[in-house]
């Protein structure tokens, strides 16, 4: 295309912009921020160990020691999807933008589903009896799955982004 038809096409597009009001198709997806749901920091003290296949053996989350009655905070924006009990565990899950889901168990809700909460809202209270821990936050993360992807287990510090992001050189200098 010779760079007068290629002024003239970016022109008729900017004008077919502005006169319909449409805005550009390709947005950066909206930056999501996460953080720990105990606080202070707390103990890590069983990792993720992500199942081969759904359905087989493997640690979905990762539990962090607590104190009965500590509070559990939301550890990002989102809107409560669950606040009940599964297999006579409490539990609250919260669904986030980009299609992921965070849960937390064994905790006692403070809110309801469909509320809009923001990173650090006291979301409910941890209640001990989590199996071989004692008092432990399992704190849990998954994605969604749409279109062509599927649901995935995912390690939740993941989010946190606990330690600086280093590029090594690719050749010496």
């Amino acid at each position: 295309m010779s760079s007068n038809r290629a002024r003239l096409f970016a022109a008729a597009l900017i004008a077919l912009v502005l006169l319909t009001g449409a805005e550009p198709v390709a947005t950066a997806a909206p930056a999501v921020s996460f953080s720990w749901p105990l606080q202070p920091r707390p103990t890590v003290s069983r990792r993720f160990d992500k199942p081969a296949q759904d359905w087989l053996p493997g640690h979905r989350g990762v539990d962090l020691a607590g104190a009965p009655g500590q509070a559990v905070l939301a550890a990002g924006d989102g809107i409560v999807v669950f606040a009940g009990m599964v297999a006579d565990k409490p539990v609250v899950s919260i669904d986030h933008p980009g299609g992921l889901r965070t849960t937390y168990e064994p905790v006692r809700a403070e809110v309801s589903v469909g509320r809009r909460v923001t990173r650090g809202t006291w979301i409910g209270t941890l209640e001990a009896g989590h199996e071989g821990c004692g008092t432990c936050l399992h704190w849990g993360l998954r994605s969604e799955g749409g279109g062509r992807r599927r649901r995935e287990y995912l390690d939740p510090l993941g989010l946190l982004h606990l330690s600086p992001l280093r590029l090594k050189p690719v050749a010496p200098p």
